[in-house]
């Protein structure tokens, strides 16, 4: 490759992620994030590269990736095969026009990458729903009797979900302390993290019409990072009988960068068997997973020298499959739109320090996690800076989502 990039770098050549992005001069448009640097893509389409396509070169001039990701799927791979001929022949006609398209990503802003309509957030990793089941109920019946039976899923507030380094204040609401008390009014004192993944509708389906498993894939654009906060005491109160509410539409964090389903190609496993069998509806001729390192660092009093790695885990922590999803999600006929959400869920792993949230690393708050300035965590406090980052690799390919990144700030 003529372009020279760190070698460690989550934007490799085999990864090209898109997202929206602006300069101090410039309004937002579509980028593709390749090392250190931004593609700016009408720049480059300007140029010509994708001539050659017969599809509306103004859908990277937008300000969210919905016009692209609408184009359709071939587009959308030819598209990114285009950029990877471009800077992998040392004799391309665009090398000589770098400058002009190529943004460090320092001078860069990022913004929300997608223009959400509506949001579903799964309960789809094992491992987390026996713990929070083990926690809060029996431990023997730590799983509700629907919950291998299908993705279990809550739809969500679109509204609230921010791109990383968006910040924001402590949520107030109802909890109840005190069983044998009326409920107080005031702000959590339980906020926590959930480590999600979340996959990005491209293209949605009739109403009426539902997805098939096999097909399902063809419907998504890419994955982010994602953060589900959470008022865990807020939610304890709340959740009987038609669960949260208020305790998660405060808000969310994802990444800016949104990771191709074809550049995860890679690092695709066999998903886990699955028992009981599952309704035929959502059982698929190859079902897979993937495998994608996530981590949780802490920063106490957004103090970037003090970062804690408070646990690590992986995307194939999941019991029912991106394609599961949407195959129940639009079973009965509801349609699914371009720019769509679906968070994962909390992904646990086997392992306490896989544990996806601080809900399950304390458990509870009964087992303060220990910070290295000597404080103490039970939950998120005032000033804390929680980074999720997410990487795939598999030899000398390296597949990165960069990080989603938030600071906590005081209830207004």
């Amino acid at each position: 490759m003529w372009l020279s990039i760190d070698k460690n770098t989550d934007f490799s050549i085999h990864n090209l992620p898109f997202g929206i992005f602006s300069t101090a001069n410039t309004p937002k448009r579509v980028g593709v994030a390749l090392g250190e640097w931004v593609i700016d893509m009408p720049k480059l389409a300007e140029l010509g590269a994708f001539n050659a396509l017969e599809f509306d070169k103004t859908v990277f001039q937008q300000d969210f990736l919905n016009a692209f990701m609408a184009t359709g799927k071939y587009i959308r791979v030819a598209v990114r095969q285009v950029l990877q001929q471009i800077f992998e022949d040392p004799c391309s006609p665009f090398k000589t026009h770098a400058v002009d398209f190529l943004v460090a990503q320092r001078e860069v802003s990022m913004h929300l990458p997608v223009k959400i309509g509506d949001y579903t957030d799964f309960y789809s990793s094992e491992q987390h729903a026996f713990n929070v089941g083990a926690m809060f109920r029996d431990p023997q019946n730590s799983l509700l009797p629907n919950w291998k039976h299908l993705p279990v899923a809550y739809h969500g507030r679109a509204s609230s979900i921010f791109v990383s380094g968006t910040n924001f204040h402590r949520p107030h609401g109802q909890t109840r302390p005190d069983d044998t008390q009326p409920p107080i009014f005031g702000p959590t004192k339980r906020l926590d993290f959930e480590l999600e993944m979340a996959t990005i509708i491209a293209n949605g389906n009739e109403i009426g019409t539902p997805i098939s498993v096999d097909d399902a894939e063809n419907h998504v654009f890419g994955f982010v990072l994602f953060n589900d906060w959470s008022a865990r005491d807020i939610q304890k109160w709340e959740y009987v009988p038609l669960g949260p509410f208020l305790s998660k539409n405060f808000f969310s964090s994802l990444s800016p960068w949104v990771v191709t389903i074809e550049a995860l190609s890679p690092f695709r496993i066999q998903a886990s068997p699955q028992s009981p069998q599952v309704l035929p509806y959502l059982r698929g001729s190859n079902l897979t997973n993937f495998d994608i390192t996530l981590e949780v660092y802490l920063q106490p009093n957004q103090n970037p020298l003090s970062e804690t790695l408070l646990c690590r885990s992986s995307f194939k922590n999941m019991y029912w499959t991106v394609s599961q999803q949407i195959a129940h999600h639009t079973i009965n006929g509801c349609n699914l739109n371009t720019g769509d959400v679906l968070a994962s869920g909390t992904i646990s792993g086997s392992t306490p320090d896989s544990f996806g949230s601080l809900l399950e690393l304390t458990w509870g708050g009964k087992n303060p996690i220990a910070l290295p300035d000597g404080s103490t965590r039970k939950f998120v406090e005032d000033y804390d800076t929680i980074i999720m980052r997410g990487f795939a690799q598999k030899g000398d390919i390296k597949v990165g989502f960069g990080e989603v990144k938030t600071t906590i700030l005081p209830p207004k």
